[in-house]
């Protein structure tokens, strides 16, 4: 009995553990798992992709799950300015994308301008199947300082 007991204690630890290094949810973690994989010269389509998981590079590394919009054929995700990934992240840095099973080393590198046509296909991606969360969001008039974009390239 003492030793079912002990296995369950250290299940439990285990299973605590995974969630704290694990991203789930709004949740960072630590690992982001799937196959290194080179990226490809054009990104299939993601429109059927709600989330991908980003690996930002630290003393920390932070993994977050977040959406990602395609935009002439280019990947994007937006954060928040005050985010802590985007900090981590600054003007541009290395990064790693899981998309599916495949895991991308990339860049992303903020977009300073002319960057609406992205926040735009991002809200048009999103808004059918997430409307209270899109409108959440600053519009488009209103990001400036409030979201950053960032160009997901190889």
């Amino acid at each position: 009995m003492k030793i079912i007991k002990i296995a369950a204690a250290i299940s439990g630890c285990l299973l605590s553990l995974f969630i704290l290094i694990a991203p789930v949810g709004p949740v960072p973690g630590f690992f982001i798992g799937g196959t290194a994989t080179e990226a490809p010269e054009t990104w299939p389509d993601t429109s059927g992709v709600d989330e991908i998981e980003l690996r930002v590079a630290g003393t920390l590394p932070r993994v977050v799950v977040i959406w990602v919009t395609q935009y002439e054929e280019e990947l994007y995700i937006v954060g928040r300015s005050e985010s802590t990934w985007v900090n981590m992240i600054g003007q541009a840095a290395a990064v790693k994308m899981r998309l599916g099973e495949n895991t991308y080393s990339l860049t992303a590198s903020i977009v300073p301008a002319d960057w609406q046509p992205m926040m735009r296909a991002y809200i048009q991606k999103y808004e059918p199947n997430y409307p209270d969360i899109v409108a959440d969001l600053p519009t488009v008039e209103n990001a400036l300082g409030k979201i950053v974009v960032f160009k997901l390239s190889r």
